[in-house]
């Protein structure tokens, strides 16, 4: 069942774990997320990322119907999410195409630019009944950018970011990043500060490079949304090269797609009973 993702957030901020938002590249990976999901009776976020929409020839809707439809017969609650946004066009493609909350990204500019953007994206957005989720510090691993000590979010200036633009979900560095393929401590006692220092939602991205204890934990000082991308990847690449080394005349797609997606329900399984949101949809 199609649901919001501030409900679901926020609802797990209350309650004290976290909701998963998995990267959906094409079909295979929304219904494995779909599945791990219900076989967990667990909430999750469909995203579809803006580098997501150029691979698929830059057309927003074909991959979001299919989100969508696939959330509505679905029997956990299922929300859909645009992430890592750069234009007010893309968040209102999106919007009509059916997601219910838009990450607009504007951190690489200044806190005063990012602040005068985010906030036009704020006006729009309660027009259009979404929600919108920002970013205040650098999250490294995208366009060759790294997380340094001076990009980390300052609890002070998520409060002023948040009172300024209105955000509905606060995405934080704490010393992750996009697309990591080893594993990396954060800061958790600063997740814990700016849990104090703002009411919204926190967003951990780059969630995959993070120990599943710091990621567990991270949870408890206060992360409501877990982002997750590369090991959802690692998982389906590692099923397909597997099976082809072992069987490498195959050309139906449909032979080595099918152990490939069993992998990602797998991991999609395991990072829901991480974060403590196994079992938290009851309704069938």
């Amino acid at each position: 069942m199609r649901a919001w993702t501030l409900d679901l957030t926020t609802q797990a901020q209350s309650e004290g774990y976290g909701v998963l938002a998995f990267n959906v590249i094409g079909l295979d990976h929304a219904e494995a997320i779909v599945r791990g999901a219900e076989i967990e009776r667990s909430p999750v976020i469909l995203q579809v990322s803006q580098n997501a929409i150029r691979y698929r020839l830059g057309l927003v809707e074909p991959l979001v119907a299919a989100c969508r439809d696939l959330a509505d017969v679905a029997t956990v609650s299922i929300a859909l999410h645009l992430d890592h946004a750069t234009t007010r066009d893309l968040c209102e493609r999106a919007a009509r195409a059916g997601m219910s909350s838009v990450m607009f990204d504007a951190s690489a500019d200044d806190d005063a630019a990012n602040i005068a953007q985010t906030r036009e994206i704020v006006d729009w957005a309660r027009t259009a009944g979404v929600a919108v989720e920002g970013e205040i510090g650098i999250v490294g691993g995208k366009d060759g950018s790294v997380t340094t000590d001076g990009g980390l979010t300052d609890p002070d200036d998520a409060a002023r970011y948040v009172a300024e633009t209105g955000v509905d979900l606060l995405a934080v560095a704490v010393g992750s990043e996009h697309g990591m393929t080893r594993e990396t401590r954060i800061d958790l006692a600063r997740i814990g500060a700016i849990r104090e220092a703002v009411a919204v939602p926190l967003v951990l991205h780059g969630s995959s490079g993070v120990p599943d204890d710091d990621l567990r934990e991270a949870v408890r000082r206060g992360i409501a949304k877990v982002n997750m991308s590369t090991q959802l990847n690692a998982a389906w690449t590692g099923a397909v090269r597997e099976y082809l080394d072992a069987n490498p005349a195959v050309t139906d797609p449909r032979r080595y797609g099918e152990p490939a997606r069993e992998a990602m329900v797998d991991l999609v399984r395991a990072k829901c009973r991480l974060v403590g949101s196994a079992g938290k949809t009851t309704t069938s």
